[in-house]
């Protein structure tokens, strides 16, 4: 009779022990959660090399969330536009809260969270050049971050304007050659910025939130925006976390946290 008292009580144990590792595992419970964001944004996702320090709007949002979720530490891991995708696949990290727009293609490969962020993509030149609009870059070169939605969103606005034809004369990693028109690919936001400075692009593309890291001035933005885009939490499909952090999300939006924060980083 002890025994099988004993064999009972153990196996309780261990039942609440499996429990406990599982509500973890999902992040409603204590653990770590790991956020993949962008350490090149300033006062949106933004990492303080001398420090080691996370800043910014996306930054808060993640911890908030984090903490509302029941975790007990968070860990930043820096994705950028060409590997942010495959890193989320990869589950190198649990979510990303990294400036991502949410798009009929990216919603096939992931969940998304209600929106927490809207903004529009945009084109600068430098003052020198003596552009004021759009229309006035065809035969030109724009440059757009490689791996970025800006590229594909860019040409639609184009050939929407009748700067460009739906005719694509050559097409490969480096640029896409239109018939009046080039779109350069850049590896990163601090080159695309210096391709502007020295010419080798009339003008550059980038989302707005991105454009204010790079405004000087000597530079200035095109009147129109080419194109609308929210921002969202991304988890995998079907990811345990994908319900719980869509929730919080419209509970910090409801109860106006992210305004508040929003208006924290404005």
């Amino acid at each position: 009779m002890k025994k099988k008292l004993l064999g009972l009580i153990l196996s309780g144990f261990l039942v609440f022990l499996a429990v406990i590792s599982g509500c973890g595992s999902a992040g409603q419970g204590k653990g770590t959660l790991t956020v993949g964001v962008r350490d090149d944004i300033m006062n949106f996702g933004y990492l303080n090399e001398k420090t080691g320090n996370f800043y910014g709007l996306e930054i808060d949002i993640a911890r908030e969330m984090a903490e509302r979720l029941g975790f007990t530490e968070v860990k930043f891991a820096a994705v950028k536009p060409e590997n942010r995708k495959q890193t989320l696949l990869d589950e190198e990290v649990d979510c990303l809260i990294a400036a991502y727009s949410i798009t009929d293609t990216r919603i096939k490969n992931f969940d998304f969270s209600p929106a927490y962020y809207t903004d529009i993509t945009q084109i600068m030149v430098e003052n020198s050049t003596g552009f004021e609009k759009i229309n006035q870059l065809k035969g030109k070169t724009i440059g757009v971050m490689n791996g970025a939605n800006t590229g594909p969103e860019l040409a639609i606005k184009l050939y929407e304007m009748g700067i460009i034809s739906d005719d694509t004369f050559s097409d490969s990693d480096l640029e896409t050659v239109y018939d009046n028109l080039t779109i350069r690919k850049i590896p990163s936001y601090a080159k695309l910025s210096e391709a502007l400075e020295t010419g080798e692009v009339d003008a550059v593309c980038m989302d707005g939130c991105i454009s204010q890291t790079y405004l000087t001035d000597s530079r200035v933005l095109l009147d129109g925006s080419i194109h609308e885009q929210q921002y969202g939490v991304a988890t995998n499909k079907g990811s345990e976390l994908s319900q719980p952090i869509s929730d919080t999300i419209q509970k910090m939006l409801d109860d106006g946290t992210i305004d508040i924060l929003i208006d924290k980083w404005d």
